[in-house]
């Protein structure tokens, strides 16, 4: 595939087949995701890649504290709940998830089986922690680490592999950190499920929409008129 038809192709997976992802294939697709840009060439980021018994413990963990009603304890400043336009993309895309999987408005045990799916991490068979060195201060490194995610899902999807970026499953941060050996040194930023495709899970045929140019982009100093 070209560049441009693993960008257009790649959508959010969240239904994964069980098979292994080859620690080889894992190996390369760091290679190319860490060639993302940072700061000052600072590459912030440390990647803490999860398999195993280890990601079936944080999924148990995970699942069994918010099930038991534990706070949130994610390491980075979060956002305030989404207003306006940014509020009507976010259900927008719940919306074609809960058509794809026939998950009604009132089926409320079926919308909590959807969300416990998440701090599950989709079942994927990989879970990769994105975390960033604690001594570092202000905003640029969330910026840094998003360029290296981003290169995380296009590098999985040019070899077959799915993923997608999770915070639920880095919700419960201390279960995260007794299982993946995370040094005190490193804050955990979020997270990202990966593993095959399964393309008969119905979720995975979602394409989220995306604002056109005219509406995102603002061209000043052009000479063609427009």
């Amino acid at each position: 595939m070209n560049f441009d038809a693993i960008v257009h192709g790649r959508r959010s997976i969240r239904g994964y087949k069980p098979d292994p992802i080859p620690k080889d294939i894992l190996k390369e697709i760091i290679e190319i995701a860490t060639r993302a840009p940072s700061s000052m060439n600072t590459q912030p980021w440390h990647l803490h890649v999860i398999s195993g018994e280890p990601l079936n413990k944080i999924r148990a963990g995970n699942t069994e504290r918010n099930l038991a009603g534990v706070p949130p304890s994610r390491e980075f400043r979060v956002e305030n709940k989404y207003e306006g336009v940014h509020r009507d993309r976010q259900v927008k895309v719940a919306v074609q998830l809960f058509e794809a999987m026939g998950i009604e408005r009132n089926d409320a045990e079926r919308r909590k089986d959807w969300v416990l799916r998440g701090f599950r991490q989709f079942d994927a068979p990989v879970s990769v922690i994105i975390a960033y060195d604690k001594e570092l201060q202000g905003d640029i490194r969330h910026f840094d680490l998003g360029a290296v995610t981003y290169g995380l899902a296009l590098a999985a999807w040019s070899r077959g592999i799915g993923s997608v970026i999770n915070s639920q499953g880095i919700m419960q941060s201390p279960v995260v950190r007794e299982h993946a050996g995370i040094p005190e040194n490193h804050v955990i930023q979020t997270s990202v499920a990966m593993g095959y495709p399964d393309y008969d899970f119905p979720a995975n045929a979602v394409v989220s929409t995306r604002r056109p140019v005219e509406e995102v982009a603002t061209f000043i100093g052009f000479n063609d008129g427009s």
